[in-house]
């Protein structure tokens, strides 16, 4: 068994209710959810042009390769409307794997951890949250200090 630490957001629709599907999906198909952060209203990151985002961090006990995971996930996006067309762009749900366990993972369909972690704020504080002592395995910082040194300066509130 794996622990996946996820990130999932969207700005389309009833925010919301999309996060609890998708809450409801993972669980029904990924593993069990050990533990949720609150929900957290973020400023569009790359595309600011667009309404703001719900993102919430998930923590989840999978069996599931790290593979696996990223290809239910993509599953799931999928069911629930998701249709990419443009990067950045405006999404009824995004599911992101940030870390799994201290994995450290490069090929060419999966990055572990995300290699954009570090720079975004709304992936950071939630994370804090549900993972206080959770150790970046490349930078070997805490999920804290990345905080402290993340150069995002995007508005993220908590709900």
């Amino acid at each position: 068994m794996n622990t996946a630490y996820l990130l999932i957001g969207g700005n389309v629709g009833d925010r919301a209710a999309n996060l609890q599907t998708a809450l409801r999906r993972i669980a029904e198909t990924c593993g069990a959810i050990n533990s949720t952060s609150s929900l957290y209203e973020t400023a569009a990151w790359g595309n600011t042009n667009q309404p703001s985002f719900y993102n919430q961090a998930v923590v989840v006990t999978t069996p599931l390769s790290p593979e696996g995971l990223m290809d239910q996930l993509l599953d799931i996006e999928l069911e629930m409307g998701r249709i990419r067309t443009q990067k950045y762009g405006p999404r009824t749900i995004d599911l992101d794997i940030l870390m799994i366990d201290d994995l450290v993972l490069n090929t060419e369909k999966l990055t572990i951890p995300h290699p954009q972690m570090h720079n975004r704020r709304f992936a950071l504080l939630p994370l804090i949250e549900v993972a206080p002592t959770l150790i970046h395995p490349l930078f070997d910082q805490s999920i804290e200090v990345l905080l402290q040194n993340c150069p995002d300066t995007l508005d993220v509130q908590k709900k």
